[in-house]
């Protein structure tokens, strides 16, 4: 099986005329300013990596692709769609907003060999939609959606957690509306509080208290449970790490942890062994094994053997081992009670 790449070109909050709580774009990008004339070297570069077992698409991030100036989104993909033509690359993919979703721009996508749209949901509750200034509601998300997944593009749903005025049954509900909108694939992003942003104001004055890692990580493994029970591929959960995002002048508060993706598929396999156990209703003191895929043993123990803890504490369990089975995949474990 072929390994996929993106490669990114990241146009900082092009195209946004809103101005989210959360959002400084160029903080979170790493890039302040954008040069046309740069792009094509930047895929060069990256091409220049990729390996015949690997399969690139370019894709556009950091803005919103499809409501920056006309002109220069078609210069762009009149530029990406060569590589596309030339079998350099399979195709394109771009980050945009739910109100820059209209038939004459899925017109110009579909042109230049656009095939996946990710689209910044953050979250279907009008109540969170308004606090955080998202500049839309969720029934203009509900028709983005709709149009992208009816045209044949393939829809993937980014959404936040813990935005102000959000709950966990708020986030429940909207990893149901990406997974029921036909989404292919979602991206999690726990709430991280950045300088310059009016979300530092708030947490400054008590209006917002960011979430600890801790109640990040069990509200993400949630909602990631949603996405796999429904075959949706999370591509990623948390920020991408860079050097800035940590620095004193770029991070207030929140979540911002290195390996929340990590922290987060634990949390997940903690859920999965549980369940099972449940199923088997051992008895006190019993040696128990659990069997996980290849490859996912260091999910199943925990960071610092956290879940193993904390399985032997809650279950009165003896002794508990691990160990990997071929037979098992993806998110497939069984639990046998030793004799």
């Amino acid at each position: 099986m072929k390994h996929h790449v993106n490669v990114p070109i990241f146009i900082p909050h092009l195209g946004c005329p809103n101005q989210c709580v959360f959002c400084n774009q160029r903080t979170i990008s790493g890039v302040t300013e954008f040069n046309i004339s740069l792009v094509t070297e930047q895929i060069e570069t990256a091409l220049s990596t990729v390996g015949g077992d690997t399969t690139a698409e370019i894709a556009f991030f950091g803005g919103s692709f499809t409501g920056i100036d006309r002109s220069l989104m078609i210069q762009l993909l009149e530029i990406t769609d060569g590589y596309v033509k030339a079998g350099r690359v399979e195709s394109v993919r771009c980050s945009t907003r739910p109100d820059y979703i209209s038939a004459e721009i899925l017109d110009i996508l579909e042109k230049y060999n656009v095939k996946t749209i990710e689209l910044g949901l953050q979250s279907i509750d009008d109540g969170v939609l308004s606090v955080a200034k998202r500049g839309h509601d969720s029934a203009c998300a509900t028709a983005a959606c709709k149009m992208i997944v009816e045209r044949g593009f393939s829809l993937v749903g980014q959404m936040m957690i813990g935005l102000p005025a959000a709950t966990s049954e708020s986030e429940l509900e909207t990893a149901d509306f990406i997974i029921n909108s036909g989404a292919v694939g979602a991206r999690i992003y726990p709430t991280v509080v950045f300088h310059q942003t009016e979300l530092a104001d708030m947490s400054r004055f008590g209006v917002y208290t960011p979430l600890t890692v801790e109640e990040a990580v069990v509200r993400s493994a949630a909602v990631m449970r949603k996405f796999i029970d429904a075959g949706v591929d999370v591509i990623r959960v948390g920020l991408c790490a860079s050097e800035n995002l940590a620095g004193e002048d770029t991070y207030l508060a929140g979540p911002n942890h290195p390996a929340i993706g990590e922290l987060v598929e634990n949390e997940i396999f903690y859920g999965l062994i549980k369940d099972e156990i449940n199923k088997i209703n051992i008895k006190s003191n019993s040696k128990i094994t659990v069997s996980v895929p290849r490859g996912s043993l260091s999910k199943a123990i925990g960071q610092k053997r956290k879940n193993k803890l904390r399985l032997l504490k809650e279950f009165s369990i003896s002794y508990i081992a691990f160990e990997e089975n071929e037979q098992l995949f993806d998110y497939s474990i069984a639990v046998r009670e030793e004799r």
